[in-house]
């Protein structure tokens, strides 16, 4: 089992150093997101780290007495509920302007980081989960195991006059 794993992620790391140009031979080396901090990451890594769940692109209420955060199934207006991605990523943070784009800094201080977020888990020391394309060696497996919100979208934003619709679409926790 332990050969499998890391050949899957061998793998993926394989892929992201030719992506970047280089000439990556896989060796017996730990991934890097387990001997790297994020700050220390290269672009590439960085933006390897998402999962593609699509959680972070849901709206989200905040109870302005108790901070308490409410997920709602109301997706982003750039968010493509078909693919889990943003439509416009390269020019999101202007043209939503409630878009927070993930940092080394702001990752380990945003409360509204999902859980399964690999940003949070690499901040906190902890490891990836299975399904992580980076160990899976698959984008695929986020959605095949039912963490991503790929079909579970019930509205845009931009369908929402008030913002009293959004409560319509709260959900019980955090999907």
């Amino acid at each position: 089992m332990f050969f499998v794993w890391c050949k899957v992620a061998f793998r993926a790391v394989a892929a992201l150093d030719l992506e970047a140009g280089g000439g990556h031979i896989p060796t017996m080396e730990k991934p890097f997101w387990k001997t790297k901090t994020l700050e220390a990451m290269s672009p590439a890594e960085w933006e390897s780290l998402c999962d593609g769940c699509g959680k972070c692109c849901l709206s989200k209420l905040e109870d302005e007495d108790t901070g308490e955060i409410y997920w709602t199934s109301v997706g982003c207006r750039l968010f493509n509920a078909d693919t889990c991605r943003c439509s416009d990523y390269a020019n999101r943070l202007a043209r939503v302007p409630d878009c927070v784009g993930l940092t080394p800094q702001n990752v380990r201080t945003i409360t509204w980081l999902p859980r399964t977020c690999a940003y949070r888990l690499v901040a906190e020391g902890q490891d990836l989960y299975w399904w992580h394309r980076l160990v899976s060696g698959n984008a695929e497996t986020v959605h095949e195991a039912g963490i991503s919100i790929r079909g579970r979208v019930s509205a845009s934003e931009t369908e929402l006059a008030e913002p009293d619709d959004y409560f319509g679409h709260l959900l019980d926790d955090e999907p």
